[in-house]
């Protein structure tokens, strides 16, 4: 294939905007800031399960208290009850010490559920603190999270305006070329998967870094200046300029 040598010379900028736009999808699918977001909404997810059970345990220790609490409101309202017949007088001496008996016995009992309730109480007041420093460290999380997305949303919006940006450039290069040209260097650039065109620099090609020698450097040093040459190695359309060395 022949094409005039300054056409040539122009898959340069057409490769130019090709690495523009592979470096930047590269960069989308590495993006730190997507990385950072995965990791603040891990944090958060986790922290939000340590919210779920320091609830869990205060509403179950709630219930709890109320109880203990309603026991030892049963309790009081029997003994109540007991000392206010014992105060009324008109028993026998037998349903007197009954009487006497049981308030004992409920007293008793009154006391251990009140020393449950005071313990629970205090377990009560641990767990509501638990609760409360991982509420506020679960909002910490979400405040982290929004900042991290915001960074990432920043990121993905100027990818975007870049990819947009050399996309365009790229059509505007494109639209110069002949058709074989460009079919030519769009199918190398399927198969390399970054550039159908590289410069040969110093007997180097640009695309692969190998230096022409031997038979291939003859080859491209012998052929018509308007002659389509590739890369032996890499397959690239090597583009011809004074700084080849040849």
């Amino acid at each position: 294939m022949k094409v005039d040598h300054f056409e040539q010379q122009k898959l340069l900028e057409l490769a130019a905007e090709d690495v523009a736009l592979t470096q930047l999808a590269h960069r989308r699918r590495t993006l730190p800031e997507a990385v950072a977001v995965e990791a603040a909404a891990e944090t958060e997810r986790s922290l939000a399960d340590d919210v779920v059970r320091a609830e869990t345990e205060v509403r179950d220790l709630q219930r709890e208290v109320s109880r203990l609490e309603a026991d030892v409101e049963t309790v009081r309202q029997r003994a109540t009850r007991d000392q206010q017949r014992l105060d009324a007088g008109g028993i026998t001496a037998r349903e007197t010490t009954s009487l006497q008996l049981e308030l004992e016995s409920l007293a008793r009992r009154q006391s251990t559920l009140e020393d449950q309730e005071l313990e629970l109480m205090e377990r009560l007041e641990t767990a509501e603190a638990t609760l409360r420093t991982a509420q506020e460290a679960r909002e910490q999380a979400r405040g982290d999270l929004e900042r991290a997305e915001q960074l990432r949303d920043d990121a993905l919006a100027d990818i975007a305006d870049g990819t947009t940006r050399h996309e365009s450039a790229r059509a505007a290069v494109a639209g110069g070329l002949s058709a074989p040209l460009l079919a030519l260097y769009d199918r190398v650039r399927t198969q390399t998967g970054t550039t159908g065109a590289a410069m040969l620099r110093s007997r180097q090609c640009q695309g692969c870094r190998i230096e022409l020698n031997g038979r291939e450097l003859a080859a491209v040093r012998n052929a018509d200046p308007h002659e389509v040459v590739r890369c032996e190695n890499c397959g690239r359309i090597l583009v011809r300029t004074a700084e080849s060395g040849l």
